[in-house]
Order: structure tokens, then sequence, then C-alpha cells
């Protein structure tokens, strides 16, 4: 399908993008950017995070850019600090070694996010070293990405391993994930549509650098005890560590994942600052995995956005059960139907135990093949 003029696309010419669309942000860009690589045509993405505080790319959006550039052998035009507008030309996505160092503290998930698909459609494996923040504000930690996005995207045929070899830290970053991605003929649909029920909640509770290690065991304490309040019946587990030669820098944070009987994985998470009690951490990670097992869904309101792509290139009809659907989600649908023939509904959920907030997105994939298998 790809570099062939195939109904799965829109258009082979030029597509226009407006960056200030809905969500507005950084994630516009990923979507485009992943889409123009797999599709092979190019796009101009204008009015880059035209609402936001300081507008155009920040150094971690650029990181990205210039990573799927790399990917695909194509030219980047406008790729600077504070442009508001880029010009992506896809060349063939090659296989190998390929870096991003944003030399910053911008997130490395993201940086996974915008890259991972692209080198699915290589004609060989890849290994993409990713640096900067593995747990940073804002964005997905690395911890998430390792043990709730990985296993729920796994169900489309991908693989992919990451090797955390450094953690890094707002505001010096120094992180550093090295992700060894297999290339896929073609993705399989996924129906995640049965929630079951909860049957394992465990995590992480960190700091790293100069910070004591009675802040780590402080945010697990209070987590543990609010999710108590609500789950009476399981063993909660969050380990606490202080972390030493594998950290870059200082922080704190804490991570809780919850697992379903027919296997949905959740998670809850916050980031330490200065000023702020670890026991406010700890209980604002708690309140957040337990938002998002009380909708019902089978994905969390992080892991919606991040499927969108993955159901729309995948070989047929995807159905994933949600909570509330998210500014980031609509924004990924919207890209995803403007760049490809893929058709997204999204409709509420009126089966016995859903919610008020439970809905289904159902996705007819385009089936987006590798030419190289």
């Amino acid at each position: 399908a790809r570099g062939s003029t195939s109904p799965l696309f829109q258009s082979r010419a030029m597509v226009e993008m407006d960056g200030s669309i809905m969500e507005g942000g950084g994630q516009i860009l990923r979507v485009s950017a992943a889409l123009s690589c797999i599709n092979g045509a190019s796009i101009r993405i204008n009015k880059i995070r035209a609402g936001r505080g300081t507008p155009g790319l920040r150094p971690q959006h650029l990181s990205g850019l210039e990573l799927v550039r790399d990917i695909c052998c194509g030219n980047l035009e406008g790729g600077s600090v504070g442009s508001t507008e880029v010009t992506l030309t896809p060349g063939k996505i090659k296989a190998g070694n390929h870096t991003a160092d944003p030399q910053t503290a911008g997130s490395v998930g993201l940086l996974l996010q915008v890259s991972l698909p692209c080198a699915l459609y290589a004609d060989g494996p890849s290994e993409l070293c990713l640096k900067g923040g593995t747990n940073a504000d804002m964005a997905p930690q690395i911890d998430y990405t390792i043990k709730v996005f990985k296993p729920i995207v796994e169900k489309f045929g991908v693989h992919f391993n990451c090797d955390l070899r450094m953690r890094g830290y707002y505001p010096k970053g120094g992180g550093e994930v090295v992700a060894k991605v297999s290339p896929v003929s073609e993705l399989s649909p996924v129906n995640m549509t049965e929630r079951g029920t909860i049957s394992k909640i465990y995590g992480r509770s960190f700091v790293a650098g100069v910070l004591p290690y009675k802040l780590a065991k402080d945010m697990a304490t209070t987590a543990t005890r609010v999710i108590r309040r609500e789950i009476k019946d399981l063993y909660i587990n969050i380990q606490t560590l202080q972390e030493k030669d594998m950290a870059c820098g200082s922080g704190n944070g804490i991570i809780i994942i919850a697992e379903s009987s027919t296997g949905c994985i959740f998670a809850g998470s916050a980031l330490g600052k200065k000023g702020v009690y670890p026991d406010k951490v700890g209980f604002e990670a708690a309140e957040m995995l337990l938002r998002n097992i009380r909708h019902n869904g089978c994905v969390d309101e992080f892991l919606q956005d991040q499927l969108i792509l993955f159901m729309a290139l995948a070989n047929g009809i995807s159905r994933i059960r949600t909570g509330p659907v998210t500014l980031h989600t609509k924004t990924a649908i919207h890209v995803a139907e403007q760049l490809t023939q893929a058709k997204f509904t999204v409709t509420k959920a009126d089966d016995e135990n859903a919610s008020n907030d439970t809905y289904i997105i159902e996705c007819q994939g385009v089936g987006v093949t590798n030419p190289h298998f």
C-alpha cells in the first residue's frame, strides 16, 4: 500500500494540516508526521502550537520530527525551534540505528510515540536511541510506556523491546532509552470491550538524586490508603525505591498500575515538584487510577489517544471501550481521518456494566501493508 496511489490514503499530493485546531499542540505534529512517513506523502503543518504560551516548535517537537525525517530518509523544511510551519517530504523508510536527543528534559515517551509506528514499516529491525526526560511532566512516564502502552499495543501485532539505560528528570534530562523495533507485514485489529474485574494493583514510588528515601515511602503509604477506601479486597504492592546509579538529576514520583481479569491495564501517576508534599503526590496518582477504573472502560484516559493511529493502520475493525473521550483522542481521530481512509465512530456504551461515561470507539482500519514483506 505504501508508495502506491492507493485508496488507503486520502491523497498523494501535499497535505496541509492546521496545527492550531482542537488539542492544538504536539500531538497533531506526532500523528501527522508518522502518517506522512508511513504514507509516503508530503505534509505541511502550519500554525504549530499557535495557542500556546510559547508558540511554535519546542526542542522535543523538533527532535521528534528530525527523527521521523531520518527514519524515512526524508526532507524537513522549517525545522528550527520556534518555527510555526514545517514541511515533511518523506522518502523510503529505512531500518537501522536512529538517535533523537532534544538536549532537554523533553519526553522520551513522546519521541517513541512519533517514531515507533514509522519503524514498523521499515525493511528490517530498527534501533531507536531516545534521550531526554524519562519521567517528565505533561507526558507519559517511561514506566507507563513499558508497563501499560507496550503490552496493549502488542495486541495489534507490534513487537518492540525497551531498554531503560538511564532515567532523566526535569530540568536536565539526560535519560536514555533504547527501543528495538521489529517490522510488521501489517497490523491486526483489536477488540477490547470486556473489562472484567480488577485483579491486581502494583506500583513504583521513587526518589532520585539528593531527595530523601522517606518521600518515596510517604507517597506509597498515602496512595495505598486512598485506593483501599474503594478497593478493599486486593493486596496493593507499591515498591519504594531510591534511584542511585541509574538516574541523572533529582526527582520523585509514583506510578500505580491496575490489571483486570481480561488483560486490560490502567495507571495513575504523579511527579513531585518543589514545595509539594509527598502525600499530595501519592493522593493524586491514586485518584487518577481510581477515576480510570470507575468508568468501566478497557483503557485509561492516557492510552486512548495513543491507540488511534494503530486502529487506523490495522487491517479490519477495531473496537475499544473507554471512559470519557479526551480532546487528545478526538484530535488523533480527526488527523487520522484527514490523512487516511480510516473511519471512526464513537458511541455511548449501553450494556449493564456501562456508566454514564462509558464509550465504544470503533474504527474501520485501512490495512496498510509493509512493501518489504
